[in-house]
C-alpha cells in the first residue's frame, strides 16, 4: 500500500469577477503522505482556501486532478469516512448540543447506537469537554466551540484532516490550544494534515512548510 494519500496534479483554477477571468490557482501540485502535517501559509486572497476546497473535494479544478490514495473518487459518499475539515467558523449546528453536533459525522457514514455515542463522548473527553457534552453552541466559548468542531473532524477516524485557518476567531492562548491539540490528536492518530494559515508560528510546528503566492505554491 502507498504512503501516499492526497495529491494534486498541475491544479488550475479560475473565476470570472464581472467581465474578467481572475486565476486564482496557477499549476498547483502537491503530495500528502500518511500521518503527514503539511502547513500552507500565504496572503489573503493568495489562492489558499480555493485550494484546501478543491483537495477536499468540494469544488473541481478547471484542469488538473486531485486524488485520495491514487483515485480520482472524491464523492461526498468516500468523503464523510477518508476526511474530517476544521474552518475558522466553527459551523455547528446551534440546536444540536456538543455531543449531537459530533454524532452529526457518525451519521453520515451509518446508523448512531450505543457504541457510537460512547465514542463520541470519548472524543470530547479527548478534546476536555467531557463536562460540556450537553451544552449548546451558544453557551460554549470560542475555544470549546472550535474543539467540538474538532472532536467532529476526527470522529470517523479519517486519512486526512484540512484546517483552514481553524484559530482565526480565536484569541493567541486559545488559538495556540486549539493548535496543539490539532498536531497532537494527528500524531496520535496517523492522520495527515494539512493546515492553512497566516500564523508562521503555527507553520513551523508541522512538518513541512509551503507558501501560496498568486495562485503559485511554492516550498519554503
Amino acid at each position: 500500500m502507498s504512503d501516499v494519500i492526497l495529491e494534486a496534479f498541475g491544479v488550475h483554477k479560475t473565476y470570472l469577477s464581472g467581465d474578467r477571468r481572475l486565476e486564482v490557482l496557477r499549476d498547483v501540485s502537491l503530495t500528502v503522505a500518511r500521518g503527514e502535517s503539511v502547513s500552507i501559509r500565504g496572503e489573503s486572497g493568495s489562492g489558499k482556501s480555493t485550494l484546501l476546497h478543491l483537495l477536499a473535494g468540494l469544488d473541481r479544478p478547471d484542469s488538473g486532478e486531485v486524488r485520495w490514495t491514487g483515485t480520482s473518487d472524491t464523492g461526498t459518499e468516500r468523503r464523510a469516512k477518508f476526511l474530517g475539515m476544521v474552518f475558522q467558523s466553527f459551523y455547528l449546528i446551534p440546536e444540536l448540543n456538543a455531543l449531537e453536533n459530533v454524532l452529526m459525522a457518525i451519521r453520515m457514514t451509518g446508523s448512531i447506537g450505543t457504541a457510537e455515542c460512547d465514542r463520541a463522548r470519548s472524543m470530547l473527553a479527548r478534546v476536555c469537554l467531557a463536562d460540556r457534552a450537553h451544552h449548546l453552541p451558544a453557551h460554549l466559548s470560542g475555544g470549546e466551540r472550535q474543539r467540538v468542531a474538532v472532536a467532529r473532524a476526527l470522529i470517523n477516524s479519517p486519512q486526512l484532516l484540512l484546517a483552514d485557518e481553524p484559530t482565526g476567531n480565536l484569541d493567541e492562548k486559545t488559538g495556540d490550544a486549539v493548535i496543539g491539540l490539532l498536531l497532537e490528536l494527528c500524531a496520535e492518530t496517523k492522520t495527515a494534515l494539512v493546515l492553512v494559515t497566516h500564523n508562521a508560528a503555527y507553520a513551523a510546528k508541522t512538518g513541512r512548510v509551503l507558501f501560496m503566492r498568486d495562485g503559485v505554491l511554492h516550498t519554503v
